[in-house]
């Protein structure tokens, strides 16, 4: 009886995940037509096309972000369709590992893996939680859900998950706290159940013991990590790796957790992160490793989300897969349904407060269905996503007509998909004004970028501060909404 419906269930996940998939497809269809508007997206992509035209990254084009994501838009020449596309197979095989994890999970529960799977491909699917940009988060939830369904189903592949979970933090630093849900879980379960936190020796012995058992786990994490530091080393550009990567990073996180003292709010947030560890570690005899699971990386992956202080949509695309897991945590635990429904309730309320979302969700799919049936222009369909974006690709036509294959120009804006549409870097490091300006050797890298590579024209563009470097060699030749280009003339 057992085998017929073990064989029953593997059909039914077949097909439902064949449904799902398509479906998810549909949702992200759209946005591999978007046109070039989001402006993080024009980053990465002046970065990809700087890499694969010879500059040592940090040193000769500036992030703060670690390397991966920018070597995968380098690999794929920072293609908007290209990248968008390999970030939806990457979404259909996270839904696909995702289904895997719920399943193991909820082994008892089938309905509730089909069901937190559709929830989760619904959610990731969807442009409500910018899931159709090609963001870091969209290429980190593959190898951690990997990684988590490595250590929940077995325990001989800890090397593997530590390297999904390493290759996780080298396309962006948060995944350090998925890192560490998944180090503490490994704890957590193997720790004896007569070991108390109060008998200090004995948690002493266990731990020493214990970090030998998870040394593979630790290795496979810190391995690419070394490896990518080494390459920096070589080329010396090891402390502008360690600048953009991780001690930029924490300026940036200072700034929205100011409470009464810099990074006051950060120091409750640990606190109370500490507490409910704690809490999981001294009861861990009361809960499943179901439980103890989906509990830490809920708890993890929920200071992730709010760690930097800032309401960035797209942070919350971490949170996901543990999001969509506690809610079936909460049907599958019958003991524990009121305790986890109140701590779903109060995060839940938290995140909308915090959080906003993509409001346009529905106009979205109209506007790309009021396209393909030519019931909207293509500027119309441009403008859709940003009222800028059509004098983007006017200043971009302007560029591909007065340019050759070496002139270079410059753009004082905030808009790099221009450089990225044009096939053209900017002169100096930084690609946006808002980098210029906010590093102190900007105006002066960017000055001499200027200097050494003549760049045939400078468009400044409106809503930026007023361009620092003088323009004596140049002359304005044409205006395109509000955008003024600037020729060189000497």
């Amino acid at each position: 009886m057992m085998k017929i419906i073990s064989k029953a269930e593997q059909s039914i996940s077949f097909w439902f995940l064949i449904i799902t998939s398509f479906f998810f497809f549909l949702l992200r269809l759209p946005s591999l037509f978007e046109p070039y508007w989001y402006g993080d997206e024009g980053i990465y992509q002046v970065l990809g096309y700087a890499i694969r035209n010879g500059r040592l990254l940090y040193a000769d084009i500036w992030d703060n972000k670690p390397p991966l994501l920018y070597l995968i838009y380098a690999f794929f020449n920072s293609d908007q369709f290209v990248i968008r596309f390999v970030s939806l197979l990457f979404g259909i095989a996270s839904v696909i590992a995702f289904h895997t994890l719920a399943r193991e999970l909820f082994r008892e529960k089938f309905k509730i893996t089909l069901w937190t799977t559709g929830l989760f491909a619904l959610l990731f699917g969807l442009p409500l939680l910018e899931g159709n940009i090609a963001n870091s988060e969209n290429f980190m939830l593959l190898p951690l859900i990997l990684a988590g369904l490595i250590l929940v189903k077995s325990q001989r592949y800890r090397l593997l998950a530590g390297l999904l979970v390493s290759l996780a933090f080298l396309i962006k630093i948060v995944g350090i706290f998925d890192f560490a849900a998944f180090f503490l879980f490994l704890l957590v379960i193997s720790a004896p159940q007569s070991l108390k936190i109060t008998n200090f020796r004995e948690v002493k012995k266990f731990l020493i013991q214990e970090t030998k058992n998870l040394f593979p786990f630790l290795i496979g994490f810190i391995l690419p990590i070394l490896g990518t530091a080494i390459y920096f080393l070589f080329r010396g550009a090891i402390g502008d790796f360690i600048e953009a990567s991780f001690l930029q990073n924490v300026g940036y996180v200072g700034y929205g957790n100011k409470f009464i003292i810099p990074q006051g709010l950060l120091i409750l947030k640990l606190i109370i992160l500490f507490g409910g560890t704690l809490f999981l570690f001294i009861k861990r005899v009361n809960f499943s490793r179901t439980f103890i699971f989906i509990s830490l990386w809920f708890a993890f992956s929920l200071f992730n989300a709010f760690f930097s202080g800032r309401p960035y949509t797209h942070y919350l695309l971490v949170l996901l897969p543990s999001f969509c897991l506690f809610i079936g945590l909460i049907a599958a635990e019958q003991k524990l349904r009121k305790f986890t429904l109140l701590i779903f309730v109060i995060s839940f309320i938290l995140i909308l407060k915090n959080f906003g979302y993509y409001g346009k969700t529905v106009f979205y799919y109209q506007n790309f269905i009021s396209f393909i049936t030519s019931n909207k222009s293509i500027t119309q369909y441009r403008a859709f996503f940003d009222r800028n974006i059509p004098r983007d690709y006017q200043l971009v036509q302007f560029i591909k007509m007065h340019t050759n294959k070496n002139d270079n120009i410059f753009i004082w804006g905030d808009n790099a998909q221009v450089y990225a549409l044009t096939g053209k870097l900017p002169p100096g490091r930084y690609a946006v004004a808002y980098h210029i300006t906010g590093y102190k050797d900007g105006i002066e890298n960017t000055r001499k970028g200027i200097e050494q590579n003549k760049p045939k024209f400078i468009i400044t563009m409106p809503n930026v501060p007023p361009l620092q470097i003088p323009l004596m060699e140049y002359k304005e030749v044409n205006n395109i909404g509000n955008a003024k280009i600037y020729e060189r003339v000497f």
